[in-house]
């Protein structure tokens, strides 16, 4: 077998976050034989669906795998969700659908935290769309599930503690 060279950037049990999809746990680093040549591979399951995904160690980085974000960041995050004075955008359903599309594809927590603000705050002056509130619940998730890890905190009391902000 031949050697993998390769930066490893988490280890087996580390908690990461794959966009669009949210937080995993590193079980394993496994390599594989791809196209003949030995590749290390990252295989993480998804905490909410117990999906299993297998990413390259080499490709890491530009799939946005990434740590769970930081206490410092965790209070980042709370004052994007507190922050009132930003204009929700004024464009058409659909516009602002891909725009909050494109944030949450980011993987970024404070991306995903400006998209669940925005659909909070908007669900307060009107109703949303069927895919509005499909985005919505897809923010929230991804943030609850990574706040509560951040937080090492139960993810009922997270949500509570989000929709408190909103009330």
């Amino acid at each position: 077998m031949s050697e993998v060279k390769e930066k490893i950037r988490f280890a087996t049990g580390d908690m990461a976050v794959y966009p669009s999809h949210g937080v995993g746990q590193i079980e394993t680093i496994k390599v594989q034989k791809v196209g003949g040549v030995d590749q290390a591979f990252y295989v993480l399951k998804l905490l909410e669906s117990g999906m299993t995904i297998m990413i390259p160690t080499a490709n890491s980085e530009n799939v946005g795998l990434r740590p769970v974000i930081s206490r410092n960041e965790v209070k980042k995050v709370e004052d994007i969700l507190k922050n009132r004075e930003n204009k929700i955008s004024t464009q058409t359903w659909n516009r602002r659908y891909r725009d909050y599309m494109d944030k949450i594809k980011t993987g970024s927590a404070f991306e995903v935290a400006v998209v669940l603000r925005d659909l909070l705050l908007l669900r307060g002056d009107k109703e949303l769309s069927y895919g509005e509130r499909k985005m919505m619940d897809t923010a929230k998730n991804l943030l609850i599930r990574e706040l509560s890890v951040a937080r090492k905190m139960d993810e009922e009391k997270v949500e509570q503690q989000i929709e408190e902000l909103f009330a």
